[in-house]
């Protein structure tokens, strides 16, 4: 367990939006101070961190059910129609000749939502445990989900890409199908699920959620 002192040991508090520091004077009721720089509230820690991030990560794993199960992806060529999932998509990008671009998509479309979900779900129920263990490698792994996130709706660059690039061809077509849709829901509520968490829980050793 680590002996460094937290801001509320120290009385200050970090503004969210333009990162200032200023001194704690909310007393019990954290809502009355303003972020003298931006005007921004100041908050402790994330108001709802436990039960927004929990409902946001429900909610994208619903999402990413159907996300796996529907097709993503038309390809129609003369003689041929077919409909992809993400993961059917991967084998015919592997089985074509293309490993590197079927490795890609699967890193993307199916390690990275898991490793999230898990990731996220771990977080939640140590710090809602109050749990000291691994603090350390948690708020690491916080960042790494962090980290990842910008390249989450890359399957979905990739279906785009590939729609706009096949127009140009006479003798065949890619259509996106209702699995992206899906899909981008699940990346953007994941992504929301992790702004919603407040790694500073992760050293209180307690809930302190409001």
């Amino acid at each position: 367990m680590s002996t460094l002192p937290r801001a509320v040991d120290l009385g200050v508090i970090g503004c969210r939006v333009c990162h200032l520091v200023s001194h704690d004077t909310l007393g019990d009721d954290d809502s009355a101070l303003a972020c003298p720089r931006c005007g921004s509230r100041l908050h402790r820690r994330k108001p709802a961190s436990y039960s927004r991030t929990w409902a946001l990560l429900i909610a994208a794993f619903l999402m990413y059910i159907p996300a796996n199960l529907l097709p993503i992806m038309r390809t129609a060529s003369l003689n041929d129609i077919d409909d992809n999932t993400i993961l059917s998509g991967v084998v015919e990008l592997w089985v074509k000749g293309s490993p590197d671009l079927a490795v890609i998509v699967f890193t993307a479309s199916i390690l990275v939502p898991m490793l999230k979900f898990l990731v996220l779900s771990t977080l939640l129920l140590s710090c809602h445990r109050g749990s000291d263990w691994a603090r350390l490698q948690r708020a690491r792994l916080y960042r790494l989900v962090e980290f990842i996130g910008y390249w989450s709706m890359l399957d979905v660059f990739v279906v785009a890409l590939l729609t706009a690039l096949v127009r140009f061809s006479v003798l065949s077509r890619v259509e996106p199908l209702p699995g992206v849709i899906f899909f981008g829901l699940t990346v953007v509520l994941t992504m929301l699920a992790s702004m919603s968490f407040d790694p500073r829980l992760i050293w209180d050793g307690r809930d302190i959620d409001d």
